[in-house]
């Protein structure tokens, strides 16, 4: 049966260069190219059709949780499930954006981290046995490890369950919003700190699904490293296409891989917390 694999925020960059990658490696499989635009998810559709590829669109806005519930439901009525989803989409504000860092840290938060958690736990139900789920994180997340305070670095140890995350994230806006953030130990990177996020519920995810009854769900995340997109004004040092190898590397791994709830960056672990 042909896999069916959806990449998030993929109407452009490394999401965009996923979706070539997968239309090129998956045999007969099908993939869905997403974007909260259709129009621009349909012109990129397009764009791939020119190379001799055949991906799908759905439109997806990953901060509108009815947007989420309707992919579910037709990936489940159309397809029975879903075998590969690469969440990608995120947002990032400039160095230079003069936006208020607390407003900064508060909508940051809303789309790289709690959108990305909604779409887990609605998607993550019709995941086929065998299925890969390969979130982008950063390596700005390890930029933070190395830069946060001691008695923080512990609580992120500590972390047992997806609630425990989620307050850790909650109390950073929180303390944002009251600028009080590194008086508590944490730094001035919104994007970072949800890329730890991310990193911190991988590892519960992943450690989660050994427990699944579906036999071989997979759950790590990626550090695509620094690519030329507009979230980093073109001054990556690697292409969009090699931006794109890791995250569709750990979207493919084989039957009986026991890596979960770990960080890839260039195809292989890296352990940093």
């Amino acid at each position: 049966m042909a896999k069916v694999a959806l990449v998030t925020g993929s109407n452009k960059g490394i999401g965009f260069a996923c979706v070539r990658a997968l239309c090129k490696q998956l045999n007969g499989g099908i993939v869905y190219l997403t974007s909260r635009d259709e129009g621009r998810g349909k012109t990129a559709v397009e764009e791939l059709k020119k190379e001799g590829l055949n991906p799908s669109f759905h439109q997806l806005d990953i901060n509108d949780q009815e947007s989420i519930n309707r992919l579910r439901d037709d990936l489940q009525k159309e397809h029975g499930g879903l075998d590969i989803l690469i969440q990608n989409a995120a947002i990032a504000f400039k160095n230079k954006d003069p936006t208020p860092f607390a407003e900064q840290a508060t909508i940051t938060m809303a789309t790289n981290f709690t959108a990305h958690l909604n779409v887990c736990r609605t998607l993550f139900p019709i995941l086929k046995p065998g299925a890969r789920v390969s979130s982008l994180s950063s390596f700005g997340a390890v930029i933070f490890w190395d830069k946060i305070r001691e008695d923080l670095k512990k609580r992120f140890n500590a972390v047992k369950t997806e609630d425990d995350v989620i307050k850790l994230m909650a109390e950073f806006v929180e303390l944002a919003q009251s600028h009080k953030h590194k008086d508590k130990g944490w730094i001035d990177s919104a994007y970072w700190a949800t890329k730890m996020g991310v990193c911190a519920l991988t590892k519960i995810q992943g450690e989660a699904m050994l427990a699944d009854s579906r036999d071989d769900i997979l759950v790590n995340c990626v550090d695509p490293g620094y690519v030329q997109t507009e979230m980093t004004s073109g001054g990556g040092n690697k292409t969009t296409d090699e931006g794109a190898k890791t995250p569709v590397y750990v979207a493919l791994l084989p039957p009986g891989t026991k890596t979960h709830g770990k960080m890839f960056s260039d195809c292989k672990v890296i352990n940093f917390w």
